[in-house]
């Protein structure tokens, strides 16, 4: 199997290298890092966020919606995704779609004064 420092380590140190990317603003990077461990535990919420937030960052507002849309199926309330999710489809020029997203994000951190 041949590796390369994208995909070498556990799990878990995998993980502090994307971080370590993402808190550096090399997204591209992080990505790498976080697509192999995305694949390796999809159960996770983090990691797919993570992703998500790299390749919005990135630009790369395609792949972002497709996370994003896996993480707000799987669990509806997750207020953060919703918020991703809705800044995503308005950056693709989708603002109609991404309205209610941005409501029920907005209602679900509480923020009452903005619906």
């Amino acid at each position: 199997m041949d590796t390369t420092y994208y995909d070498h380590g556990t799990a878990a140190e995998r993980w502090e290298r994307a971080r370590m990317f993402f808190d550096a603003k090399d997204y591209a990077a992080s990505a790498r890092v976080l697509d192999s461990l995305v694949e390796e535990v999809p159960q996770e919420t983090g990691p797919r966020l993570l992703l998500a937030r790299a390749y919005y960052h990135s630009a790369q507002l395609g792949r972002a919606e497709a996370q994003l849309r896996v993480l707000v199926e799987r669990d509806p309330v997750e207020h953060y995704a919703r918020l991703m999710l809705g800044r995503t489809l308005q950056r693709q020029g989708r603002a109609e779609e991404a309205e209610p997203h941005l409501r029920l994000a907005s209602a679900l951190a509480g923020d009452f004064a903005s619906l």
